[in-house]
């Protein structure tokens, strides 16, 4: 972010912006069924709104941006809804190719990719390859992702290193086990965001938010704005941060 402030900022400084945004891209499915559309109409409209809302964190301030695109739970939805989201995530990955140099933009997947076909995880690759030296925006997408997941693969790996002599158990720290979580690279997030009214973190980022302050909604995802984002951030701004302290 460069220049003076945005006029729109509603009072927010660019020094109070939180550095790290994560978001729970919710309500997709309900807002279409409202507009008599199906559910998949909602997930489309939505994944065009994460192109939108990445321009706009990055155009006032935000570093790092990670949203909640498909959890280790939503495989259970009907096969239907299911399949239609892998073919949308292929069409968001060929489209990114295209968008991210141009907006600088760094794209990391987040997740336990193992599940997906050879196909998506070679694109995810190959996205993550073409934009890791972008310098602006860092977008991480959660897919096929839970928090609870990710910790057990971590202590597995950490165990890993410990049977094969790597590292002693006494040296175990907080830090240890967050270098060995799937953002072990980036900084913890500063607010999480969730849209579409529900109240509650659905196995998200579970280690990364201990401190993160959070900011709920009513808003629709597919309907979330430039605007939103920026009254979510001046309350985060509003917030005392304590970490526990006085």
């Amino acid at each position: 972010m460069t220049g003076d402030t945005p006029a729109d900022m509603q009072g927010l400084s660019k020094e109070s912006v939180p550095r790290h945004v994560a978001i729970i891209l919710d309500g997709n499915g309900r807002w279409a069924k409202e507009k008599g559309m199906p559910r998949t109409y909602g997930h489309k409209v939505g994944a065009e709104n994460v192109e939108r809302i990445c321009r706009e964190a990055w155009d006032i301030g935000i570093k790092y941006l990670t949203v909640y695109a498909f959890s280790t739970e939503n495989w259970s939805r009907p096969d239907d809804e299911v399949s239609a989201l892998m073919k949308l995530f292929g069409t968001y990955i060929r489209s990114t190719f295209k968008t991210a140099p141009k907006n600088n933009m760094r794209v990391r997947f987040i997740g336990d990719v193992s599940r997906f076909s050879v196909k998506l995880r070679k694109s995810m690759r190959e996205l993550e390859e073409y934009t890791a030296p972008l310098t602006g925006l860092s977008l991480q997408i959660c897919v096929n992702y839970g928090s609870r997941d990710e910790i057990r693969r971590a202590v597995a790996s950490i165990a890993g290193e410990v049977k094969e002599g790597i590292l002693d158990p006494e040296d175990i720290t907080e830090e240890t086990i967050s270098r060995h979580l799937d953002t072990g690279e980036i900084p913890d997030p500063d607010l999480m965001i969730r849209t579409s009214g529900e109240q509650r973190l659905s196995n998200y980022l579970l280690w990364q938010m201990a401190y993160t302050e959070f900011y709920f909604t009513d808003v629709a995802w597919p309907e979330f704005t430039r605007e939103d984002l920026i009254k979510a951030c001046g309350a985060y701004a509003g917030r005392n941060r304590r970490y526990g302290g006085v």
